[in-house]
This record gives C-alpha cells, sequence and structure tokens, in this order.
C-alpha cells in the first residue's frame, strides 16, 4: 500500500483529501532499491535529463557511489564533475562555485546528502536548470522538496528551489551509511508530530492555511517506521527503504503545500538558531541529531501547553534594541522584520484571546492526537541510539535554553514558541 501511494502521486493519480482533485507534483521518477547505481543512465534517462551534465559531490559522497558508478555514465551523459571541498557548507559561496563550475551544463545531478543537494538544487534553481539527486544516506527529507536550507550572510534561511526531476535511493549505498546519519533521517522524520501540531495550532487559532495531504502520504509507513526502527542499523533493506520513502513523501508533502509547514516548525527554528549562533568550535552535529533533540524539546512543550485548561496571552511588540543585542545588529534586524508578521500587537493580542476562550477546549484533542506524546518520540529515539539531550550534540545547556527562548524570532511562523511566550510560559527549564 505504502509503495502504491507513492507510484499514484508521481502518476499525477492521488487524490486531494483536502480538495476531492488529484495531487501531482514535478518529480518524474523516484527509485528505490537495490543495486540501482550500477545503471545511472538508466536513471538519467526516466528522469529526462539532457546529455550535457554536471555531477557534484564530495568526497566522501563521491565514494559512497563509487566513481566507477560516475564513470559508467561517460556513453550516455557529456559530463563535468565537481568535488567540493571534505564538508561542504551550504550557503552562498557554496552555491556560487557550483554556479561558475557548471556554466557549459544543461543539467545538474547533485551525489550526496543534505548539504550537497541544498547547494545544487538552488544553483540549479538560480541558474534555471533541471537537476536530480543521487541520495548518499537517508539523513533528510528535503531530496524530493522545492526549498533549500542556505546560509545567507550568517541567517539561516530556507529558500525556493529547483525540485529534482528524478531522485535515485541505492539501498545498498543507504544500509552503508555512517550511522548516525540514519538516524539523522529517522529523526527528521519524527518531527513529522511537533510540525504538523504547531502547523495545526496555528491554523485554529489565527486561520493560517494548513493542510492534511502532506500526512495522508505517510500514514501507512511512519507507524511500521517507528514500530521497526531498530532494524535501520542492521542493514535490513525493507526498513531502509521504508525510510527512504517516508522521506521521500515528506519531501513532496512541502512540495505540495509550497513550503516546508508540513515538516519543518518551532523544532527546526531552535536548530537553526543553535546553527547560526552556535560557537564553531563545538563539535559539529548532523542537522538530523539536532532535530532528535529540539523535536523532543516541543514536543514537551506541546504537551505542557495542551495540558492547560485556559491560556492567555499578552501583547509584545517587537523590540528592536533587545533583537539587536542577542543577534547583533544586522541579524537583529532581519528578525524584527520576520517578527513584525506574527507579533502580539494590542489588537492581535486581544483577538487571540477571544480565539482561545472560545475555542482552546475544543481544538485540544485534536492537537493531542496529531502528537502522539513526548515519551512515545522519546522510546522511538532511543531505538535507534539518536541523541535526546542538548548535551548529546555537544550543545552547552544554558545556550540550548537561551535558543528555545529566541528561536521563535528568526522566522514569522507562529509556533507553540510565540503561544508559550505571549503566555509567559516558555520556560526552558521544564522542558529538560
Amino acid at each position: 500500500m505504502s509503495e502504491a501511494i507513492l507510484a499514484r502521486l508521481l502518476a499525477g493519480d492521488f487524490r486531494d483529501p483536502d480538495g476531492g482533485a488529484t495531487l501531482s507534483v514535478p518529480t518524474r521518477h523516484v527509485a528505490i532499491g537495490r543495486g540501482l547505481r550500477a545503471d545511472l543512465a538508466a536513471f538519467l534517462d526516466k528522469a529526462g535529463m539532457p546529455a550535457e551534465i554536471a555531477i557534484v559531490s564530495d568526497p566522501a559522497t563521491r565514494a559512497a557511489v563509487g566513481p566507477e558508478a560516475l564513470q559508467r555514465l561517460t556513453g550516455r551523459a557529456r559530463m563535468a564533475e565537481i568535488v567540493l571541498g571534505t564538508a561542504p557548507h551550504p550557503d552562498m559561496a557554496a552555491v556560487a562555485r557550483v554556479r561558475s563550475l557548471s556554466t557549459e551544463a544543461k543539467g545538474l545531478m547533485s551525489v550526496g546528502s543534505g548539504s550537497v543537494t541544498d547547494i545544487v538544487k538552488y544553483a540549479a534553481h538560480l541558474d534555471g536548470k533541471p537537476f536530480v539527486a543521487v541520495a548518499t544516506a537517508p539523513s533528510m527529507n528535503g531530496y524530493t522538496s522545492m526549498n533549500a536550507a542556505i546560509t545567507v550572510e550568517g541567517h539561516k534561511r530556507t529558500l525556493p528551489a529547483t525540485p529534482a526531476l528524478g531522485v535515485l535511493f541505492d539501498l545498498d549505498v543507504l544500509v552503508a551509511a555512517p550511522a548516525r546519519m540514519i538516524r539523522a533521517g529517522f529523526a527528521d522524520s519524527l518531527a513529522r508530530a511537533t510540525a504538523q501540531t504547531d502547523w495545526l495550532m496555528a491554523h485554529r487559532l489565527l486561520g493560517t492555511p494548513y493542510r492534511t495531504a502532506p500526512f495522508a502520504l505517510l500514514a501507512d509507513d511512519e507507524p511500521a517506521l517507528i514500530a521497526d526502527a531498530a532494524h535501520l542499523l542492521t542493514g535490513d533493506g525493507m526498513a531502509m527503504a521504508r525510510l527512504a520513502r517516508v522521506l521521500a513523501l515528506s519531501g513532496f508533502g512541502m512540495t505540495i503545500c509550497g513550503g516546508s509547514y508540513p515538516a519543518s516548525q518551532g523544532e527546526h527554528l531552535v536548530s537553526h538558531l543553535i546553527e547560526m549562533l552556535g560557537n564553531p568550535s563545538w563539535p559539529p552535529a548532523l542537522h538530523g541529531e539536532q532535530i532528535a533533540v529540539t523535536t523532543l524539546t516541543m514536543a514537551r512543550l506541546q504537551e505542557d501547553m495542551l495540558a492547560r485548561d485556559t491560556i492567555q496571552v499578552r501583547p509584545e511588540p517587537v523590540d528592536r534594541v533587545a533583537l539587536a543585542a542577542f543577534f547583533g545588529d544586522e541579524l537583529g534586524a532581519a528578525c524584527a522584520q520576520e517578527m513584525a508578521g506574527k507579533a502580539l500587537t494590542l489588537e492581535r493580542a486581544a483577538d487571540l484571546n477571544v480565539t482561545l476562550a472560545r475555542c482552546w477546549a475544543e481544538i485540544r484533542p485534536e492537537l493531542h492526537r496529531t502528537l502522539g506524546s513526548s515519551a512515545r518520540i522519546l522510546t522511538a529515539l532511543q531505538q535507534v541510539g539518536a541523541p535526546t539531550t542538548p548535551e548529546d550534540i555537544q550543545v552547552p545547556r544554558p545556550f540550548y535554553d537561551d535558543a528555545v527562548l529566541h528561536a521563535r524570532k528568526i522566522r514569522d511562523r507562529f509556533t507553540f514558541l510565540d503561544l508559550a511566550a505571549g503566555a509567559g510560559l516558555l520556560q526552558p527549564h521544564r522542558l529538560h
């Protein structure tokens, strides 16, 4: 049934639960199976890629797929290889490098996981070129999304990007990926619970758009993935195929919604702030490792708020001086712009309090259902040995608590971080 959902979506035959029409995505081909890297030419043909391509990797991801697999493409494609430095950072400098080295190419192929894929898809977007992705780890859900996480002048931003015409998940490559990256992808998938709860809360209280379609796509695979999570680290191809499908379908959910709303809310804001302001000397954590910890924090915050019979918020104007003091002048100014769209002005706070008084009791059970429980999330993370505390990702607790307090200020999305702060209940020490 789960494989059928993916097939129907790619064929444009999956009925939209929000409106009755069928859903479609711009991706033409998703390949999940063993030994697929042996015939990358067939993959490119099915995706409809041009002959002149540039292949972008880093030393580790190139080795994971195998130089010989890439060399077999010479009969099908006129290609240039761009090998980025070790552990490339997805910022505008890396994007500019790919663009400058691929001017003759008619299309791009990323060979990598999160960083390489984001760099390539954004470069493809800026140059108006098609691209395909060859996944080297099941570490994130961005392979099939239409956005890229790029650092711009120190500010981690989610930018519109070219959707992949095709994505290849070779299970032989994925099961051999570092265990950390497998854990990271599993944790990224668990963020569905807190992201959906944040998104639905904003919809019910503020009337912002919301869709159930992204979650309908995951309904078959997600419970089985969580129940069988321990097998992800044993080389089990079936468990890995399920994770690959969940990540692909999660990315398609973002594509369908035109943004990262169904998979990235408060838990990602905390992670982004850690990446933006964390000390470069700290041992680097993978994005999904951070998401493991921040998802657990958000689940506990959401549970705490949902346990309350009544909530009232107070006005909170945008404090540009305080933002500059915490973030610095440049980032502080950018955060002020983001906050302007959602800050609880006197009028907004009054309107929200009216809504809370009228329907908080009604929406609490609905939000509980989307979240599940923090205990369930903790158990799932423990099954795969994923990090669950700031100390596990080498982030000092005082900095982490500051990140939880201030993360809502970097993006205009209204999450439980904002609701708790407005109610005077955002107290990170209570979420440990």
